[in-house]
């Protein structure tokens, strides 16, 4: 078990981290299909924007409140939205110091999540990539840094959102169900 927990979804838990939350829904948009698609192909689709990229500026989002994460976004059914914070790993989170400490973001969105951090995905083939979907209502679970934090690092943090399952597109929305932070020692 961690040795301690911050919960990002109260604003006790995120203002530790200097996390401002900005959320805005995306888009799919059609595009012209790759040039070595089949001849039958003509169009494709894509993401609007492309929040996941280091640096995107998110500034004219609306600010979502840490203890309003919980709240339902998107239009339901098949929707996709973005959330945006960058947490700066402080001397002491609520307490607890944390130099040298391993800390892990874990992410719970209700239906699926893909959460960048750094404008990176980690992911493998094959197996499970702890920043790609989970599963249904399944948390995510990455490792911040190189497996340990020091005081005034920052991850830029980038969480895409589903609604889901995609293909039975659902009657409902998109919710956080858990943001933390976890260290260990």
């Amino acid at each position: 078990p961690p040795t301690h927990v911050v919960n990002l979804m109260t604003r006790e838990g995120s203002a530790a981290f200097g996390a401002v939350w900005r959320g805005i829904e995306a888009k799919l948009v059609e595009c012209p299909a790759l040039a070595d698609s089949m001849p039958e192909f003509k169009s494709t689709y894509d993401v609007e924007p492309h929040a996941e990229l280091v640096g995107f500026d998110d500034a004219a989002w609306p600010v979502i409140a840490a203890d309003d994460l919980g709240g339902k976004r998107g239009g339901g059914m098949i929707s996709f939205f973005w959330y945006r914070a960058t947490l700066t790993i402080p001397t002491e989170a609520l307490g607890f110091a944390t130099d040298g400490a391993k800390a892990v973001l874990r992410v719970n969105i209700d239906d699926y999540a893909e959460i960048w951090v750094n404008g990176q995905l980690p992911r493998a083939a094959g197996r499970p990539s702890p920043s790609c979907i989970q599963g249904f209502n399944m948390p995510n679970r990455l490792v911040l840094g190189d497996q340990i934090v020091h005081p005034g690092e920052t991850y830029e943090i980038a969480v895409f959102a589903i609604n889901g399952p995609i293909s039975a597109a659902p009657a409902n929305f998109i919710f956080f169900r858990e943001a933390k932070v976890e260290f260990y020692r």
